[in-house]
């Protein structure tokens, strides 16, 4: 559980930094990521993540396609 939260807060993190305002794909957080030198494996790994974190309402899941993710505190 603690290595979710690590790499929750890591996402959290880069988009407050990058203020992202706007719902984004796991692709486009992926590469964000990327750009701020964080690694992950995938987009789909970005999506589970995140995605356990809806369950919480931390995130709010924009289904769409392709899903979209948006943090309740506007990142």
């Amino acid at each position: 559980m603690r290595l979710r939260q690590g790499r929750f807060e890591r996402i959290r993190t880069v988009l407050d930094d990058a203020d992202a305002d706007e719902p984004l794909t796991a692709r486009e957080i992926l590469d964000l990521l990327d750009e701020h030198g964080e690694e992950f494996d995938s987009a789909h790994q970005i999506a589970t993540v995140l995605g356990r974190h809806a369950e919480t309402g931390e995130v709010e899941v924009i289904r769409d396609q392709p899903y979209r993710y948006r943090f309740q505190d506007g990142s």
